[in-house]
């Protein structure tokens, strides 16, 4: 199961990359958005998959060593946060530059650069 996890992990990866590569400013936001997805999922899958023992203790027990780690669950549910904050920051940030120069290829944001 952890295997197809990183197969899609490597093709989330590889996309995200094409994506970030390109000169559109939408594919751009979208590698960005999908890059962040790859970091979730990558710190989902170190955070041992196949346990099927919930992280719960009962009062007076102690820690289960077969259960599933919720420090990566954790980190997750700030890390999505973080990606959306940074995701609706560049929407805002390329639709401003849209409409300030008309245009969403970056080759052509020439007006920005300092003469």
């Amino acid at each position: 199961m952890e295997f197809f996890f990183v197969l899609a992990f490597g093709v989330m990866t590889s996309i995200a990359a094409y994506l970030l590569m390109s000169r559109n400013v939408l594919r751009i936001v979208l590698g960005l958005l999908l890059l962040g997805n790859c970091a979730n999922l990558s710190i989902f899958i170190s955070g041992r998959l196949s346990s099927r023992v919930p992280p719960l203790v009962a009062e007076g027990e102690t820690f289960i060593a077969a259960s599933a780690n919720p420090l990566p669950q954790a980190l997750i549910l700030t890390a999505i946060v973080i990606s959306f904050a940074l995701v609706a920051f560049a929407v805002v940030l390329f639709e401003q530059a849209h409409q300030r120069l008309g245009t969403l290829d970056t080759d052509a944001m020439r007006e920005a650069e300092p003469k």
